[in-house]
């Protein structure tokens, strides 16, 4: 090991993180530097979290700079004990107070038309996400970390999960693909994550060493709490593969695609139109679907082109796919508006819905509407379009007494 070792990130544009030095070697009782724009005020209480955090992991020499661009203490913690574990070989960690906040759970059926990414190693994106009210927030330990990193935003997404208020979404993490990502659920599977998104996923294998490691973690922290799972299909050999990926877990709740790394695969230049990759998306849609699964679509990766989104959300729309990823929080209400029923779509199930509950009042086992004998698949779809509509604000809960 070569000293000193760093962790987290300094520059003009870095907001929210810090810069950690630590050399273990230093032959002196352990000193920390601050240098900080706001010394003044919170030095000394950064410098106190800083020795809260070294007195856990009992190391007494040494010296600690932090170079600190308005990192609250989750993240300071966080680099702190990125550095500590990088000079010696500790396994236990330091884990700050989980927010009351946080201790909501999730379901298999809920809405998912968008998922906001998050990078894993930048703090400063993860504070304000829920403020912008996605469906689901995405901390990603894969891509969007560079892979000296790694290590060190698995501890940064530990302690966001623990102490990040995302106001009520659904809270998702990208691992790395597997087998790498395999490690990174030690760190998010106790920390209240609902959905693991498991990256260029091609077989049933993947699921099966992933829900091994995830029962292995519950069994070992007596976790009773599901984790779902969402596989996402990057390559051609996936595409193939996506029925038995489908079928590899009960916990599995949705597919999705990538788009980048498919058309990649593929030799061929991803475009708006999405033509090169129509087979991919309808094949996921038809698995989904019969499989009882949610089918959600790629990125649309250029955040300036409104109208080019309101178009690729529309022709998702129409191929069955229930929701797709974000990169950015301005996409979220296109989203939502293009994924949601619209008026001809919410007067249809409501009609449905009120003859299937007037058939069982009667007693009866056949559902009509109009001359139209309407069978448990059609009823079930109606009964999850009230259900969004009623969740997005488009129709009031007490809709029947509003309409009699």
């Amino acid at each position: 090991m070569k000293y000193p070792v760093t962790a987290g990130n300094k520059g003009t544009k870095v907001r929210g993180d810090c810069l950690i030095t630590f050399d273990p070697q230093a032959d002196k009782d352990l000193a920390i530097r601050v240098d900080s724009r706001v010394d003044i005020l919170f030095g000394k209480a950064i410098a106190a979290t800083a020795r809260k955090v070294f007195d856990f992991f009992s190391i007494e020499k040494g010296d600690v700079h932090i170079e600190d661009a308005g990192a609250l203490d989750f993240v300071l913690a966080a680099r702190i004990e990125a550095c500590i574990k990088k000079a010696f070989p500790v396994e236990h960690n330091f884990l700050p107070d989980i927010l009351p906040a946080n201790q909501y759970g999730s379901a298999r059926k809920q809405l998912r038309q968008s998922r906001l990414y998050l990078p894993g190693n930048t703090p400063k994106m993860m504070i304000n996400a829920g403020i912008h009210h996605p469906h689901a927030v995405i901390l990603d330990l894969e891509d969007a970390v560079a892979v000296d990193k790694k290590d060190e935003a698995r501890l940064l997404v530990r302690n966001a999960l623990r102490q990040v208020d995302f106001y009520g979404a659904e809270r998702m993490v990208r691992i790395n693909q597997i087998p790498r990502g395999l490690t990174d659920l030690d760190q998010v599977v106790p920390h209240n994550v609902h959905v693991i998104l498991i990256p260029k996923c091609e077989s049933s294998a993947e699921i099966e060493q992933v829900n091994d490691r995830i029962e292995a973690i519950k069994s070992g922290e007596k976790l009773e709490q599901e984790v779902f799972l969402m596989p996402i299909i990057e390559s051609a050999k996936g595409v193939l593969n996506a029925e038995k990926i489908a079928a590899a877990g009960k916990n599995i709740v949705a597919l999705a695609i990538g788009l980048e790394d498919y058309t990649a695969d593929l030799g061929v230049r991803r475009s708006t139109e999405a033509i090169e990759s129509l087979y991919a998306r309808s094949h996921l849609v038809n698995v989904c679907k019969a499989y009882g699964l949610q089918a959600i679509d790629s990125v649309f990766s250029d955040v300036g082109d409104t109208e080019g989104l309101k178009q690729t959300v529309q022709r998702s729309k129409t191929l069955g796919f229930e929701g797709m990823g974000c990169i950015h929080p301005r996409q979220i209400r296109i989203i939502h508006d293009g994924y949601s029923p619209d008026e001809e779509e919410i007067l249809k199930s409501k009609t449905i819905v009120k003859a299937f509950e007037k058939a069982l009042g009667e007693g009866k086992g056949v559902v009509s509407v109009g001359t139209k004998m309407i069978d448990a698949p059609v009823v079930e779809k109606a009964q999850q379009t009230i259900l969004a509509a009623i969740e997005l604000g488009r129709l009031s809960e007490d809709w029947r007494a509003s309409h009699e």
